[in-house]
Protein backbone atom coordinates (compact mmCIF):
# COMPACT_ATOMS: atom_id res chain seq x y z
CA UNK A 1 0.00 0.00 0.00
CA UNK A 2 2.74 2.92 0.64
CA UNK A 3 4.79 1.63 -2.53
CA UNK A 4 1.72 1.80 -4.75
CA UNK A 5 0.29 4.81 -2.70
CA UNK A 6 0.26 8.50 -4.95
CA UNK A 7 2.27 9.97 -2.03
CA UNK A 8 5.26 7.66 -2.80
CA UNK A 9 7.97 10.13 -4.08
CA UNK A 10 8.26 8.39 -7.67
CA UNK A 11 6.80 11.35 -9.46
CA UNK A 12 3.72 9.35 -11.14
CA UNK A 13 2.02 12.57 -10.63
CA UNK A 14 3.77 14.14 -14.20
CA UNK A 15 2.74 11.37 -16.39
CA UNK A 16 -0.53 10.59 -18.16
CA UNK A 17 0.44 7.74 -20.85
CA UNK A 18 -0.82 9.44 -23.38
CA UNK A 19 -4.21 10.19 -22.20
CA UNK A 20 -3.70 13.70 -22.59
CA UNK A 21 -3.12 13.55 -25.85
CA UNK A 22 -6.31 11.37 -26.51
CA UNK A 23 -8.01 13.82 -24.74
CA UNK A 24 -6.99 16.69 -26.80
CA UNK A 25 -7.68 14.73 -30.00
CA UNK A 26 -11.11 14.31 -28.66
CA UNK A 27 -10.63 10.83 -28.38
CA UNK A 28 -11.38 11.02 -24.58
CA UNK A 29 -14.66 13.28 -24.08
CA UNK A 30 -16.15 11.84 -20.76
CA UNK A 31 -17.04 8.94 -17.76
CA UNK A 32 -17.55 6.55 -20.58
CA UNK A 33 -15.11 7.27 -22.98
CA UNK A 34 -12.25 7.05 -19.99
CA UNK A 35 -13.96 3.82 -18.82
CA UNK A 36 -13.28 2.31 -22.47
CA UNK A 37 -9.90 3.55 -22.90
CA UNK A 38 -8.58 1.83 -18.82
CA UNK A 39 -10.69 -1.30 -20.52
CA UNK A 40 -8.60 -1.20 -23.63
CA UNK A 41 -5.20 -0.79 -22.21
CA UNK A 42 -5.90 -3.61 -19.23
CA UNK A 43 -6.67 -5.88 -22.25
CA UNK A 44 -4.32 -5.19 -24.84
CA UNK A 45 -2.56 -2.10 -23.88
CA UNK A 46 0.53 -0.68 -21.86
CA UNK A 47 -1.29 -2.23 -18.78
CA UNK A 48 -1.21 -5.25 -19.80
CA UNK A 49 2.06 -5.39 -20.96
CA UNK A 50 3.26 -4.36 -17.57
CA UNK A 51 1.05 -6.76 -15.96
CA UNK A 52 3.18 -9.79 -17.45
CA UNK A 53 6.51 -7.76 -17.05
CA UNK A 54 5.56 -7.61 -13.95
CA UNK A 55 5.07 -11.20 -13.21
CA UNK A 56 8.05 -12.58 -14.91
CA UNK A 57 10.02 -10.28 -13.03
CA UNK A 58 8.27 -11.46 -9.14
CA UNK A 59 9.09 -14.35 -10.82
CA UNK A 60 13.14 -14.08 -11.34
CA UNK A 61 13.52 -11.98 -8.67
CA UNK A 62 16.36 -13.40 -7.38
CA UNK A 63 18.37 -14.18 -11.30
CA UNK A 64 20.23 -11.39 -11.71
CA UNK A 65 20.72 -12.52 -15.58
CA UNK A 66 16.72 -13.06 -15.81
CA UNK A 67 15.61 -9.74 -14.47
CA UNK A 68 18.62 -7.88 -16.83
CA UNK A 69 17.09 -9.24 -19.92
CA UNK A 70 13.22 -8.50 -18.68
CA UNK A 71 13.89 -5.06 -17.65
CA UNK A 72 15.65 -4.86 -21.32
CA UNK A 73 12.66 -6.54 -23.08
CA UNK A 74 10.53 -4.03 -20.92
CA UNK A 75 12.09 -0.97 -22.20
CA UNK A 76 12.36 -2.17 -25.33
CA UNK A 77 8.58 -2.70 -25.72
CA UNK A 78 8.36 1.29 -25.00
CA UNK A 79 6.34 2.18 -28.14
CA UNK A 80 7.65 6.20 -27.81
CA UNK A 81 10.10 8.34 -26.17
CA UNK A 82 7.96 9.38 -23.52
CA UNK A 83 6.60 5.92 -22.94
CA UNK A 84 9.99 5.18 -22.43
CA UNK A 85 10.98 8.29 -20.67
CA UNK A 86 8.12 7.63 -18.28
CA UNK A 87 8.68 3.65 -16.92
CA UNK A 88 12.23 4.13 -17.08
CA UNK A 89 12.08 7.20 -14.87
CA UNK A 90 9.25 5.55 -12.64
CA UNK A 91 11.39 2.65 -12.33
CA UNK A 92 14.40 4.25 -10.95
CA UNK A 93 12.38 6.18 -8.62
CA UNK A 94 10.61 3.21 -7.22
CA UNK A 95 13.38 1.62 -6.68
CA UNK A 96 15.29 4.69 -4.74
CA UNK A 97 12.16 5.13 -2.73
CA UNK A 98 11.94 1.55 -2.15
CA UNK A 99 15.07 1.02 -0.53
CA UNK A 100 13.80 2.41 2.85
CA UNK A 101 12.82 -1.31 3.02
CA UNK A 102 16.57 -2.99 2.97
CA UNK A 103 16.50 -6.35 0.37
CA UNK A 104 19.17 -7.80 -1.41
CA UNK A 105 17.01 -7.70 -4.40
CA UNK A 106 18.52 -4.09 -4.42
CA UNK A 107 21.89 -5.36 -5.12
CA UNK A 108 21.20 -7.28 -8.54
CA UNK A 109 18.49 -5.08 -10.00
CA UNK A 110 19.90 -3.20 -13.18
CA UNK A 111 20.29 0.51 -12.84
CA UNK A 112 17.80 0.92 -16.09
CA UNK A 113 14.45 -0.74 -15.24
CA UNK A 114 10.93 -0.39 -16.02
CA UNK A 115 8.39 0.49 -13.61
CA UNK A 116 6.48 -3.00 -13.58
CA UNK A 117 10.11 -4.66 -13.52
CA UNK A 118 11.08 -2.58 -10.67
CA UNK A 119 7.89 -3.46 -8.31
CA UNK A 120 7.36 -6.92 -9.47
CA UNK A 121 10.86 -7.82 -8.31
CA UNK A 122 10.66 -5.64 -4.91
CA UNK A 123 7.23 -7.15 -4.38
CA UNK A 124 8.57 -11.09 -4.38
CA UNK A 125 11.62 -10.03 -2.66
CA UNK A 126 9.31 -8.96 0.15
CA UNK A 127 7.35 -12.29 0.06
CA UNK A 128 3.91 -10.23 -1.72
CA UNK A 129 1.97 -12.51 -3.45
CA UNK A 130 1.99 -12.33 -7.06
CA UNK A 131 -1.65 -11.84 -7.24
CA UNK A 132 -1.61 -9.15 -4.51
CA UNK A 133 1.28 -6.89 -6.17
CA UNK A 134 -0.34 -7.31 -9.75
CA UNK A 135 -3.61 -6.16 -8.55
CA UNK A 136 -1.96 -3.14 -6.71
CA UNK A 137 -0.32 -2.52 -9.16
CA UNK A 138 -2.77 -2.30 -11.80
CA UNK A 139 -4.92 -0.11 -9.67
CA UNK A 140 -2.65 2.11 -8.20
CA UNK A 141 -1.83 2.74 -12.50
CA UNK A 142 -5.87 2.94 -13.40
CA UNK A 143 -6.42 5.18 -10.44
CA UNK A 144 -3.69 7.59 -11.89
CA UNK A 145 -5.57 7.50 -14.98
CA UNK A 146 -8.52 8.33 -14.00
CA UNK A 147 -6.69 11.46 -11.47
CA UNK A 148 -5.25 12.80 -14.91
CA UNK A 149 -8.50 12.63 -16.85
CA UNK A 150 -9.83 14.69 -13.63
CA UNK A 151 -7.49 17.57 -14.01
CA UNK A 152 -8.13 17.07 -17.91
CA UNK A 153 -11.35 17.85 -17.44
CA UNK A 154 -12.95 14.64 -19.06
CA UNK A 155 -15.00 14.29 -15.71
CA UNK A 156 -15.27 14.78 -12.13
CA UNK A 157 -14.43 13.51 -9.06
CA UNK A 158 -17.56 11.27 -8.19
CA UNK A 159 -17.67 10.24 -12.01
CA UNK A 160 -13.71 9.22 -11.87
CA UNK A 161 -14.72 7.07 -8.83
CA UNK A 162 -16.92 5.50 -10.95
CA UNK A 163 -14.90 4.69 -13.31
CA UNK A 164 -12.25 3.36 -10.64
CA UNK A 165 -14.68 0.91 -9.29
CA UNK A 166 -16.47 -0.22 -12.76
CA UNK A 167 -12.72 -1.29 -13.67
CA UNK A 168 -11.88 -3.38 -10.46
CA UNK A 169 -13.39 -6.75 -12.05
CA UNK A 170 -11.44 -6.57 -14.97
CA UNK A 171 -8.20 -5.93 -12.51
CA UNK A 172 -9.06 -8.20 -10.34
CA UNK A 173 -9.66 -11.37 -13.00
CA UNK A 174 -6.12 -10.09 -14.34
CA UNK A 175 -4.48 -10.50 -10.99
CA UNK A 176 -5.83 -13.71 -10.93
CA UNK A 177 -4.47 -15.53 -14.08
CA UNK A 178 -1.17 -14.31 -12.75
CA UNK A 179 0.51 -17.12 -11.95
CA UNK A 180 0.40 -18.73 -15.50
CA UNK A 181 1.43 -15.65 -17.12
CA UNK A 182 4.62 -15.81 -19.20
CA UNK A 183 6.28 -13.80 -21.96
CA UNK A 184 4.13 -15.32 -24.39
CA UNK A 185 1.73 -13.32 -23.40
CA UNK A 186 2.86 -10.53 -24.29
CA UNK A 187 1.28 -8.60 -26.95
CA UNK A 188 -0.38 -5.70 -27.37
CA UNK A 189 -3.37 -3.89 -30.23
CA UNK A 190 -3.83 -0.41 -28.89
CA UNK A 191 -3.06 1.17 -31.70
CA UNK A 192 -4.49 4.67 -31.01
CA UNK A 193 -2.78 4.91 -27.79
CA UNK A 194 0.23 4.11 -29.02
CA UNK A 195 -0.14 7.04 -31.48
CA UNK A 196 -1.90 9.21 -28.75
CA UNK A 197 1.42 8.81 -27.01
CA UNK A 198 3.56 9.51 -29.99
CA UNK A 199 1.97 12.45 -30.58
CA UNK A 200 2.28 13.91 -27.28
CA UNK A 201 5.42 14.51 -28.31
CA UNK A 202 4.82 17.31 -30.38
CA UNK A 203 2.26 18.86 -28.35
CA UNK A 204 2.74 22.43 -27.88
CA UNK A 205 0.22 23.00 -24.53
CA UNK A 206 0.62 20.21 -21.67
CA UNK A 207 -0.01 19.37 -18.20
CA UNK A 208 2.12 16.23 -18.28
CA UNK A 209 5.33 14.69 -19.71
CA UNK A 210 3.49 11.82 -21.62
Amino acid sequence: MAWLSPAFPIGGFAYSGGLERAVHDKLIADAAGLADWLGILLQHGSLWTDGVLLVEAWRSYTDQAALAEVAELGLALAGSAERYAETSSLGRGFVAAAAAWPSSVFEILPKDLPFPVAVGAVSAAHGVGVEQALAAYLHAATSQAVSAAIRLNVCGQRQGLGVLAGSEPAIEAFAAGAPLLTLDDLGSAAVQADIASLRHETQHSRLFRS
